[in-house]
This record gives structure tokens, sequence and C-alpha cells, in this order.
């Protein structure tokens, strides 16, 4: 009986965290490609998922665990008149600068009912175990590792076998026919239920196997925080390390596996940790991160990453194992999984509806590090001089903050010095308060806001930061305020030398690539249309020349407020060009645009370090040709650190009958870098092969053709990992 219920189970979890991603996909290019889209669709699942968490808790206590069997069954099977799972037809986009609601919506016409009924299979499958006669069914809390290990293998299954394999179409079925599976599966486990007389059992086992039979509202409230928190950290920990560490495609999995298996962790049998035990090591690593996100440490990637996740692994197998040991009687298991779901969806709500309007930057990283290590488990006698957990962090957060002031009153040049006296000497201070929970949890929030006052940027001086659904923007000033930057996390999306402010920068430079393309393709025509998909700061803009019209096409409203305020970048308002700006995602906004209209479209549309993948696709790119003259030129910036795009694009661009041209300005001058060039990778298309013809005669530029086997990307089918550099 056991085998047939973990079946049930692991089968139940692995098409939860299929179809997760997969509805992701189908609805992200709606969206602008953000990452924001993966955070949001977290919180709906999450919602959804105490949904259905209530939904199991309260019908088996009003209905009866046998009686409550059989409607289920039945609402499983009802749940297939909405198989298979696609995007509503007509649908459009909406939802302004900050889309939440309207992709919450979106997501409940799609998969909200069979996601609602996949949800309460785990807490109503062990309930029902609990209900036989089984010996191990007064402690059914063991069939919740089947659970999450199916959710683990699906969630790693989807990027390794599934989207490289099969098109969104063909995922949609495979997943209805697994679902029709899971039908039979859940119909058997009731029946193998109702079959077994549950006899009277003895009393559960005491302390170590069940700790408690009745919870209370002390408890009911511990177990809501202790779910919060591993929640929001990940999320917060995904956004972290997706934009100011590593930009890379996929990464989000490496979290998600994380928290799922600290469930499975947290469950077992015998433990490997208790909670007071991975309580004291919190402090070890929560103090050397929050020195590292205070001084906004890039470099080593990899041991910065390592950091990051490390402490993500002890802080959220802390509070889960906390949550195991004092987990009720099986009588109370669906009011356990009930509040566990509660403290989920408010750390989802808290960071993918709060946190971007409340904060300008991801301030609900480190505000979730100090709960935790509020969170943590007292060790020893912890009453007496209660008023030093308060005076205490005061005091640290006094001495960081004076130590800022003085060092820049002082003139203390940035460096090791400044470093210790800013940071080192009042983290030291919040190490020594380890013993206490909330005195060393405060004393690091004190840090983290004394932090605010340093502004230590990337290149200097932070002037500005602002926030919205796509991502935190800061404006950089160098040293001497002679270099304006907009970076997304650690990726620049534009400079502006405030001593030559007409020559574009960065990627832009006129010796690079795209200047090659400014100066020799529309060089010779007085009277031209381009279109410019993706913002920056404008810095196309200064190749406009009386009589040209460029046309941004940009999908984030704040990036458009910094490029147009001349405070920051003059860009735009420089131009000699007619210039102006379309708000809204690509590919919907150019699609109403006139045909044949434009000589040249430039695709530099970025989020953090990738190019959003609808707009990489051959649909995407049979609509710009749809816009372009005949003798008309696409370029396509593909600098990345992580994926190489020329392939994919060389893919499309044979598969169309297009000429292309690729070229890598990789080996800068020592002078064209301090000037503030940076190395990036173009791609050119073109209908016509005179059009490209120049570009191969003065070198540096290469003809692209299809590989061997190519795999052309589409808006149902797209291989990320197949992309990565090797």
């Amino acid at each position: 009986m056991p085998a047939l219920f973990s079946v049930t189970l692991f089968t139940g979890s692995a098409l939860l965290f299929l179809v997760q991603p997969m509805v992701a996909k189908m609805i992200l290019p709606g969206y602008g490609g953000s990452p924001a889209v993966w955070i949001t669709s977290m919180l709906f699942f999450q919602a959804v998922l105490l949904a259905g968490y209530a939904y199991a808790h309260a019908s088996t206590r009003v209905m009866g665990v046998r009686t409550q069997a059989a409607v289920h069954v039945l609402l499983v099977l009802a749940a297939l008149i909405l198989l298979p799972i696609v995007v509503p037809h007509g649908f459009s986009p909406s939802g302004g600068a900050h889309p939440s609601l309207a992709i919450l919506g979106l997501l409940a016409l799609m998969i909200g009912l069979p996601f609602f009924i996949l949800s309460a299979g785990a807490p109503l499958l062990q309930m029902w175990f609990a209900s036989t006669d089984h010996p191990d069914a007064h402690d059914p809390y063991f069939l919740y590792r089947s659970s999450n290990l199916g959710s683990i293998l699906a969630l790693l299954a989807y990027p390794v076998l599934v989207e490289p394999t099969l098109r969104l179409a063909d995922q949609s079925r495979v997943w209805a026919y697994a679902y029709g599976a899971l039908i039979a599966l859940m119909a058997a486990s009731a029946v193998a239920m109702w079959r077994s007389r549950a006899r009277p059992r003895p009393a559960p086992p005491a302390a170590a196997d069940v700790p408690g039979a009745e919870p209370t509202n002390a408890l009911r409230l511990r177990w809501v925080a202790l779910a919060f928190v591993p929640s929001s950290l990940l999320l917060g920990v995904t956004t972290y390390l997706t934009t100011n560490l590593a930009p890379m495609p996929l990464l989000w999995v490496i979290p998600l596996t994380i928290y799922l298996a600290t469930f499975i962790a947290a469950f077992a049998r015998k433990p490997a940790f208790s909670s007071a035990r991975l309580g004291r090591i919190l402090p070890l690593v929560a103090a050397p991160l929050a020195v590292a996100l205070v001084l906004e440490s890039h470099d080593p990637v990899l041991l910065l990453g390592a950091l990051h996740l490390f402490l993500f692994v002890v802080a959220a197998l802390m509070c889960h194992t906390e949550i195991a040991e004092s987990r009720p009687d099986a009588r109370h298991l669906t009011e356990l999984y009930l509040w566990i779901a509660v403290g989920g969806v408010l750390g989802g709500v808290f960071n993918a509806l709060v946190a971007p309007v409340a904060f300008d930057t991801l301030a609900e990283y480190p505000l979730a590090i100090v709960l935790v290590c509020l969170l943590r488990p007292r060790a020893g006698d912890s009453s007496g001089r209660r008023w030093l957990d308060f005076a205490y962090p005061a005091a640290v957060g006094l001495i960081a903050a004076g130590a800022v002031l003085y060092s820049r009153s002082a003139g203390i040049p940035p460096g090791w010095m400044r470093i210790l006296l800013t940071v080192g000497i009042p983290a030291v201070l919040c190490f020594l308060a380890a013993d206490r929970p909330i005195r060393f949890g405060l004393s690091l929030g004190a840090l983290f806001l004394a932090s605010s006052l340093m502004q230590t940027g990337v290149e200097g001086g932070i002037i500005l930061a602002e926030r919205s659904f796509f991502g935190v923007h800061r404006v950089l000033e160098s040293e001497g305020g002679r270099f304006r930057t907009l970076t997304h996390g650690v990726t620049v999306h534009g400079k502006q030398d405030t001593d030559l402010p007409g020559v574009p920068l960065a990627y832009y430079h006129p010796t690079g690539p795209i200047g090659q393309v400014f100066g020799d393709f529309l060089g010779g025509k007085t009277e031209s249309e381009v279109a410019l998909v993706g913002l920056g700061v404008g810095s196309l803009a200064a190749y406009g020349e009386s009589g040209r019209r460029f046309t941004f096409y940009e999908i984030d409203p704040v990036v458009v407020r910094i490029a147009a305020d001349p405070r920051y970048f003059t860009f735009l308002a420089d131009s000699r060009a007619d210039v102006r700006i379309v708000l809204g995602d690509a590919r919907l906004t150019l699609a109403r645009e006139q045909a044949q209209r434009f000589n040249l479209i430039v695709l530099d549309a970025f989020s953090s370090d990738a190019i959003p993948v609808h707009l990489l696709t051959r649909e995407a790119v049979e609509l710009y040709l749809t816009k372009l003259k005949d003798d008309g030129l696409l370029a396509f910036h593909i600098s990345n650190r992580y994926l190489d795009l020329k392939p994919v694009l060389g893919d499309i661009a044979a598969g169309l009958g297009l000429s292309c041209v690729f070229k890598e300005d990789a080996v800068l001058l020592e002078e064209e870098i301090e000037g503030g060039k940076l190395p990036s990778k173009w791609l050119l298309m073109a209908r016509k092969p005179e059009s490209l013809g120049g570009f191969l005669k003065k070198g540096l530029w290469e003809a692209v053709t299809a590989r061997d086997q190519p795999r052309v990307w589409t808006d149902d089918f797209s291989n990320v990992l197949g992309a990565f550099r090797p």
C-alpha cells in the first residue's frame, strides 16, 4: 500500500512542477521575457497551493475522509475539460508598468482548476493513508518525501529533457496524458483506502517521532513564520543571483531544487541535523554574506554564488526542520500543510507584489536574512538583560553610520581601510552577538540599514535607484563625475561621457560594429526610418541626423523616464533625428506599424544580460521582415556572458533564405576601454546579399550559415540549455 500512495504522490507532484515552467513559458512573450514573470507565476502557484490545502483541510473535516475521497476523484475527472493547456484565444497582454495582477488572472484562466486539484493531492493522500490499517498509518509524514522527490525530478527534467525535445503544444498534450494516468492512480489509492478497515491504533509515539498532538495558536503562528521566510528567501536569492551576480538563464532551477530538497531532508524519518544545530551554523554564514551584500561584491562569482546558496540551504533547512520537529498528530496533518501554505503564499505576496512597489532596491532579500536570524531556535536561557537585545543593535547601527560619515569627512579613499572601518568592525560586533538570535538578527538589520549611506556602486556613487516590474535600475556616476552609467544588476545598459556627450559609448561606440552599420549602411541615406527595440539610455539616438526618424520600442516605463531625463543622460534630447518612443512589448507594438516602413531595425532588448527569447524566434524575425524595406537591414545585439546566440539566429536566417553576417569586437585598445567602450557582438540579416557585401569586403565580419542539424527556435520551441557556451 505505501508503494501505491508513494507513486501517486510522486506523479502528482511531478505534474505540478512540470506545468509551472511550461505555463510560465507560454505567457512569457507577452510580458517582455522578464524574470519577474517567473516570480509572479510562483506567487500564483503558491496561492493556488494554499487554496488546495485549505480545501483538503476543510473537506476532510466536513465530509469525512472516505466521502471526501469520492468527491475528490470526481473533481480530478472534472479538470479534464480544461486540457490540454493553451493560452486563451485572443489573449492580449495588459497591466501597464506592474502587470502582476494581469498575469495572475491569465494563469487562473489557463491552469487554475487543474493546478488547484493537483495541489490538494499531497495532504489528501497522506490523510487517506492515515485512515487505513497499515502499521505506519499513525505517522504518514514520510510520504511527503515522495511528493518532494517528484517535484525535484520534474523541475530538473524540464530544462534538460522536456524543453529541448518537445514543442509547447506537444508538452501540453503529454502533460494531459500524464494527468490521465494520475486519475487512475488517484482512483486506485481511494479504492485501497476504502477497502482497508481502519482499526484502533495505539497512541502516537512520543517526543522524537510525533512531538505534538494539539497545535496551539502560538505554534500555528510560528509555522506560518517558519514557512514565510524560506519562501521569501527562495524568491529573493533567485532574483539576486539572476540579476546582481550571474544573470544566467535557468539559474532559478537551483534555488527551487534546494527549497524542495530541504523539505525531504526535514521530514526524513531520521533527520541529519536538528533545527537547533542548524541555528548555531547560521551566523557563521549570515555574517560574511552580510558583508558581501553591503559591499555589493560580484567576484569571485562561483565563491559568492556558493555562499548565497549555502545560506539558503542552512536557513530553509533550519525552518523546515523545526516545522517537522513540531508536527502534530496525523489528525491535524491537513492543518499543518495549510499553515505551511499560508506562510509560503505570504512570502510570495511580499516578494512579488509588495517589494517592487515598496523598495527601490532588492531590499526584501537582506530583510529575509534578518528575519531568519531572528527565527533561530533559542539556545539555553535567553532571559535577563533583554533590553540589550535592542540597545546593542542600535549601537551597532550608530557605529556603522558614524564610520561611514567619518570616512567621508576625513577623505578616506575607497579601499581596505574604508571597508574595515565602515563594514569590518560593525560586522565583527554583529558576530559577537551570535548566541542571541534577536540581538544578532537586529544587529545585522542595523548594518544593512547603515550601509544604505555608503553608496558603494560598481563604478562610484549611486545617483539614482528605481525599481519596476522588470528589475532594479541604477544610474552610477564615476569618481570625478565624468561617466554616467545605467545598470540592471551587473549588466551595463548604456553609458555617457559628460565631457563628450554626443559620442555613444559601451556597446554602441562609433568604432564598434553598430557604429559601422550606421556609418556605412545609413551614411548615404539622407532620409531613413529606423526602429530600435530596447531603449537603454538612448545611446543609438546619437547616430540621428536631420531627415532621419528614430522610433524606440521600450517595455519598461522606468527606463523611458531615466533616458528622457537630461539630468542623467542627454542622448535623446541632443539627437538631430526625429525621435519618438513607443511603450510596450516590441512584438506587439511593431505589429501595428506600417508594412515595409523601416530601412533598419535594431534588436537591442535585454532583460539583465539576456535577450528575451520571444524576440529571437522565427515568427519574430518574420514580423520584422514585414516592417522592413526590401533593401533593409536587421541588426541583432547578441553580446552575452553565457549564451552563444549566433548559431540560433544563423539557423533562422538560413531557414528564411536571408543573408547573415556576424562581427565580434572583443579586442579593445587601452584608450578605448578608458574612454568607455565595451566589447560587443552584433549580427546582421538582409534579404539581399548585396546589402551585406560591403561589410564582408571590409573584413572582420564573417558569413553565418545554418548548422548541420539546425533546431530553429519558434514561439512553440526553444532550447536555452543548448545555447550555453561550451
